[in-house]
């Protein structure tokens, strides 16, 4: 059995948070699907998503399993339009259990068939997060080991003379 899942989200910008879950839940499925949100009501993203599905594939070169896809609407639609059978997700803390579980409620009501997988990243990046990522940066504090060196790199594009 093929087993295909997806992990959905901003990436504004990619963090080594989110590459550690990228990673670890290749190992386990068969095909992971990185599928960047395009239309997120996060606010105004510092990368496009042509930006951030660059870094993305850079950052992931090394793993043969991983695909990068954009998607909007209903990440249960997504999810089916690409034979997905499993939405992979990111826990840091208690308060993103919380967010997290009553979207997997939902998607399940919206698609029983779809399990979510949680996993938790390394214990040195649970406190990560792309938008502590961008302020950090913006007020001049090094962010280089939170983040790939191709996203420090169009950090410094973004915002000249930081870092």
């Amino acid at each position: 059995m093929h087993t295909k899942a997806i992990y959905p989200g901003t990436f504004d910008p990619l963090t080594n948070g989110h590459l550690d879950l990228i990673a670890r839940g290749a190992k386990i499925v068969d095909e992971l699907v990185v599928a960047i949100l395009r239309n997120s009501e996060k606010g105004t993203p510092l990368f496009t998503v042509p930006e951030r599905e660059e870094m993305i594939r850079e950052s992931t070169l090394g793993l043969g399993n991983v695909s990068v896809a954009t998607f909007d609407g209903l990440l249960v639609d997504f999810a089916r339009s690409q034979g997905a059978k499993a939405v992979l997700r990111g826990i840091r803390a208690i308060s993103d259990y919380e967010y997290e579980f009553q979207m997997a409620m939902m998607n399940r009501k919206l698609d029983p068939e779809l399990e979510t997988l949680f996993m938790m990243p390394a214990e040195k990046y649970t406190y990560v997060s792309s938008r502590l990522i961008k302020g950090v940066f913006h007020l001049g504090g090094d962010v280089t080991s939170l983040v790939p060196p191709n996203v420090v790199e169009r950090l410094k594009s973004k915002v000249p003379g930081k870092i």
